[in-house]
């Protein structure tokens, strides 16, 4: 199964959600697609919810990103499903990544 990846402005933030599978076969296209329409100063909130299998590939893609937005003083949050936030948590990175457990919290923690 390969990624399939969106993007949606929303209000307080760029929203990107992907599904399908973030490993070393799509970490290149997942890049690729954020850099295409990821723009300057609005928060941005990956939804890996849909995500079916994320490995170390996939977390060095995010942690990549989570660095850039850092360095643009960009804030960078995610949101994972329950596979996804045990490998995260795994490597301790939870908090680097800044993340939540469902779109509605991440959403209104970037409207407070």
């Amino acid at each position: 199964m390969s990624l399939r990846g969106g993007f949606e402005q929303q209000a307080h933030c760029q929203l990107f959600r992907f599904t399908g599978q973030l490993d070393a076969y799509s970490d290149k296209q997942f890049s690729e697609f954020v850099a295409a329409h990821r723009s300057a100063g609005q928060p941005l909130l990956v939804d890996l919810s849909q995500i079916d299998f994320i490995d170390s590939s996939g977390l060095g893609v995010l942690v990549q990103l989570a660095k850039q937005c850092t360095a643009e003083n960009q804030a960078f949050s995610l949101v994972g499903n329950a596979r996804v936030v045990q490998t995260v948590k795994l490597v301790r990175l939870e908090e680097f990544l800044h993340l939540y457990p469902d779109l509605q919290t991440a959403l209104g923690s970037l409207a407070a």
